[in-house]
């Protein structure tokens, strides 16, 4: 995807705003973001180095320039042979120094070593709301990735079956999400019976038995960097357990009501509070243990984090989850996410397949 082409200077904004001098960015979702750059995560050191005043600068191994080159443009690239010292190609800084979160520690402590008059910050207060807010293109992005894991829903019938286990299920998904057009398949939950109780179970041996409703989860990256991410909980035969459809109803209705709340201006703690307080009115509130959801785009989970707590508005062009869920420890759970962009007009659901129950 094209790379919008005032990030930088936009990040140089947000390093004012925050006085920081100057802003180091490893291989990351963040310097995909800035550069375009999907650089590998290596032991040796791949480096951003933005300054608040000046030209932004791309260290990378020398073997690894000509991928650095067909990716980024505009960036002036130094390179360095094996066995030099990497972190002398880069002048020391004083002040405020902002360090991208994911920094593995055998590049920052030598940063920290050398730039002794330095004070660190993680980064991802000002990069975090730059990546919140998506352009119309990365909008898109996220909606083809959204119509792509939809079509691996709308195939479960294939392969989602009394007989199979829950790993033998998830792989066929996983194909399937590549097949769909994902570059890779990052997550496959596929949690039958009692394991739907447990909302990142993964997927097991455990044999899908009739009657089982099934929490099933996926989600992969497309060759544009961006992520999907979609639940939807299928029943396995014609009935399922009397105490699941108790609250199945609830948990669909609590997840319409915090999708139609998606307006710019509301906060993302509100929509939390209408997915959390319609099922703690249906008596289930305690079983729902988690978030109702989270930003995504170039990572699966980013900024906003639709959390009690979360006090930031919405503006348009961010997107996100709404996922709540019902969880009852030893008998079966329940979970129904969308992703969910915020336009001037309200929600845009970029996941389409229903949300009714489903008997396969």
């Amino acid at each position: 995807m094209p790379i919008d082409d005032d990030r930088l200077d936009r990040a140089r904004q947000a390093l004012r705003d925050h006085g920081c001098q100057v802003l180091l960015v490893t291989p990351s979702a963040d310097l995909r973001y800035l550069t375009g750059y999907p650089a590998h995560a290596l032991e040796r050191l791949t480096c951003l180095v933005l300054p608040v005043d000046g030209e932004a600068t791309l260290v990378v191994p020398r073997l690894e320039r000509p991928a650095a080159e067909v990716a980024t443009e505009g960036i002036a690239i130094v390179d360095y042979p094996d066995g030099a010292d990497a972190w002398a190609l880069i002048p020391p800084a004083a002040g405020r120094v902002a360090v991208a979160d994911s920094m593995p520690a055998r590049h920052l402590v030598p940063f920290q070593r050398r730039w002794p008059e330095a004070r660190w910050e993680t980064a991802g207060p000002i990069l975090g709301p730059l990546r919140a807010v998506k352009s119309a293109a990365e909008v898109e992005a996220l909606a083809e990735a959204g119509a792509a894991i939809d079509r691996v829903h709308q195939r479960m019938h294939l392969w989602l079956e009394p007989g199979r286990t829950e790993a033998a299920v998830a792989a066929d998904i996983a194909a399937a999400i590549r097949q769909e057009g994902h570059a890779t398949a990052d997550f496959t939950i596929v949690a039958s019976g009692p394991n739907g109780a447990s909302p990142h179970h993964g997927s097991s041996d455990r044999v899908i038995q009739a009657g089982d409703p099934v929490v099933v989860d996926i989600g992969g990256t497309m060759p544009s960097g961006y992520c999907s991410d979609c639940t939807r909980t299928y029943v396995v035969g014609a009935t399922a357990p009397d105490d699941f459809l108790a609250y199945y109803g609830a948990l669909q209705e609590a997840q319409r009501a915090s999708v139609a709340a998606v307006a710019p201006g509301v906060t993302a703690e509100h929509l939390d509070a209408v997915a959390r307080d319609q099922l703690t009115a249906a008596g289930f509130g305690d079983a729902f243990l988690h978030r109702t959801g989270h930003g995504i785009g170039l990572e699966g989970h980013e900024d906003p984090y639709i959390v009690e707590g979360n006090r930031t508005p919405l503006t348009e062009g961010m997107v996100f989850s709404i996922e709540p869920g019902v969880y009852l420890t030893g008998r079966h759970g329940a979970r129904i996410e969308d992703i969910v962009a915020c336009t001037a007009a309200g929600p845009r659901l970029l996941n389409t397949t229903s949300t009714d129950l489903t008997y396969l």
